[in-house]
């Protein structure tokens, strides 16, 4: 991985310390010295800018996507599975390459890497913006992970070794503001984008963010490899890549044929096969990008468990939180950033706070009541109805904001701070691994409970009303698919208004469903991260340890 390398300098020459057998190979050495060092030093903000544009465009294409879901689904006649594996298409990459970006940057050196990744990222941002239908927008989402998975592997890697001494510290907490920045502003942007251009804008905005970025690396990153490289973990990579698309295949599919189906059903064995096949490949490998020793210790574990919990909470229900407010409530896709603002710009505050707080602070004290935090507010979310207002989320929004906030800067500490720094990029990949692997799973998951539910209710609700009978399979898809608005518009005028409020209120009946598992993901998470989180698991670095262990 490529940040595993931090404490070491990865500029050899510049030490002066390289033995030749040659007077002529001892001169050009001097030279290579003499021309790295002035410059060195000059580029390191350079390349803190390079970097925090990359991280900034990444980051925001996480969340930037969802208020423009549904004008996607109408632009290119997509189903409500097809607006899952837009999502899940980026984060399943995402998840399933940053460990072995990583060992390859550290190979053949991580601006190289990271410039691969930034032409890889704008590229399919612009396959994106350009998208004639959903299967191409869903491969080119698929790409843009890729792209993503390589610039967010190096990028600390690029800041660890451009730095030195508290210049390197005030860097990191730079580049730690800039990612909650672009998660913050993600909705919000999205929706002007949507609003005032066209979804395809929400994409096309990375093209000169990506140009800018490259330019500056090309001129100003100097290269850096590790010199304890090795070859990344290609068996494991195949294994774990697919075991996961399977398992989300599946589960997305469910919504649409059930779990009985047999293409389903094997999809699922061949999930459990491949995840055994996996953990074989791991132990047995000489090289395995898991190193599954760190599962032992329970600190690990619990900060994984956390990291799992909170995106297939939380994050994962941005998706239909956005559904809910522009099918159902009718709100512009700005209207919707602004409302979703209330829950990004919570996270953004009490995540400084909380910054501070973790040095004083046992972690355990933050992540597990952090998670719990957001179970309550995801549980004052509920009780939507047919007659409900969005003002009914607020309170759910403000709490749950104040749960993220308290839980992602301790979060990150949790992962590197119970290994040696020789271990911390393997560690810290493995958590964002998880991040990933938890929305991925958490989006395909809820949708199939959501589907199901909505499905039943709107076929009870329409048994109420006379004269629906011919239109309930139209009637059931169309709320399924986001879809309802104009299905109603098509119904007889008589039809319109009980059919209207019938498919609101099976919509709230779904996503209250949905609303209740994520608050009991939230809280099981939370729960285990209490008892799991232990002090004495934190490994002491050079200089005092923090009082937070």
């Amino acid at each position: 991985m490529a940040m595993e390398s931090w404490p070491v300098c990865a500029c050899p020459h510049a030490e002066g310390s390289v033995m030749s057998s040659t007077a002529e190979e001892q001169g050009r050495q001097r030279e290579a010295a003499h021309a790295r060092g002035p410059k060195h030093e000059p580029n390191k903000w350079l390349t803190l800018v390079a970097v925090c544009l990359g991280t900034f465009m990444l980051l925001l294409d996480v969340t930037i996507v969802n208020v423009a879901l549904p004008d996607i689904q109408t632009s290119l006649k997509a189903s409500f599975s097809d607006l899952q594996w837009v999502v899940d298409a980026y984060a399943l990459t995402l998840a399933a390459l940053l460990l072995t970006a990583g060992s390859l940057a550290d190979m053949y050196g991580r601006k190289l890497l990271y410039c691969i990744g930034l032409v890889v990222f704008t590229v399919a941002s612009m396959f994106c913006g350009f998208a004639p239908n959903h299967l191409f927008l869903e491969v080119s989402r698929g790409a843009q992970g890729v792209g993503g998975a390589i610039m967010f592997s190096v990028s600390l890697a690029l800041l660890a070794d451009a730095f030195r001494g508290k210049d390197r510290g005030a860097a990191f907490g730079i580049w730690g503001a800039v990612t909650g920045v672009a998660v913050a502003i993600g909705p919000l942007l999205g929706g002007a984008l949507t609003s005032g251009l066209s979804w395809r804008w929400i994409f096309f905005v990375n093209l000169p963010i990506g140009i800018g970025a490259l330019a500056m690396t090309v001129v100003r990153v100097h290269e850096s490899k590790s010199p304890a490289a090795h070859r990344p973990d290609w068996l494991g990579v195949l294994t774990f890549t697919t075991a996961l698309a399977s398992l989300i295949y599946a589960l997305i599919e469910s919504s649409e044929r059930g779990f009985s189906s047999g293409r389903v059903v094997g999809c699922l064995i061949a999930a459990a096969v491949l995840l055994v096949a996996f953990y074989l490949a791991e132990r047995l490998g000489k090289h395995p990008m898991f190193d599954l020793g760190l599962f032992a210790v329970p600190t690990f574990s619990g900060g994984l468990i956390a990291a799992f919990g909170l995106s297939a909470s939380i994050f994962s229900l941005l998706l239909y939180l956005t559904l809910y407010l522009q099918d159902t409530l009718q709100f512009s896709p700005l209207g919707t950033g602004l409302r979703l603002l209330i829950i990004s710009g919570g996270i953004l505050v009490v995540a400084t706070l909380s910054g501070r707080f973790s040095s004083r602070v046992p972690v355990r004290w933050l992540i597990g009541p952090g998670l719990l935090i957001v179970a309550v507010g995801l549980l004052l979310m509920r009780g939507l109805n047919a007659g409900s207002h969005w003002t009914h989320l607020i309170p759910g929004f403000i709490v749950s904001g104040i749960g993220v906030g308290l839980i992602n800067p301790p979060l990150a500490s949790t992962a590197v701070g119970v290994v040696e720094p020789q271990r911390a990029g393997m560690a810290s990949g493995i958590n964002s691994t998880f991040r990933q692997v938890g929305i991925a799973t958490g989006i395909a998951l809820l949708g199939t409970l959501f589907a199901t539910r909505t499905h039943d209710q709107i076929v009870s609700r329409l048994a109420h009303i006379s004269g629906t009978h011919p239109y309930v399979g139209k009637i059931a898809t169309g709320i399924k698919s986001g879809e309802i608005t104009g299905v109603i518009t098509a119904l007889p005028a008589n039809l319109r208004g009980p059919v209207a409020v019938a498919a609101r209120g099976a919509f709230t009946d779904g996503l209250n469903l949905i609303l209740l598992v994520c608050a009991v993901i939230a809280v099981v998470s939370g729960a285990l991260a209490l008892v799991l989180i232990r002090s004495k698991d934190f490994v002491r670095q050079d200089g005092p340890a923090p009082a937070a262990h």
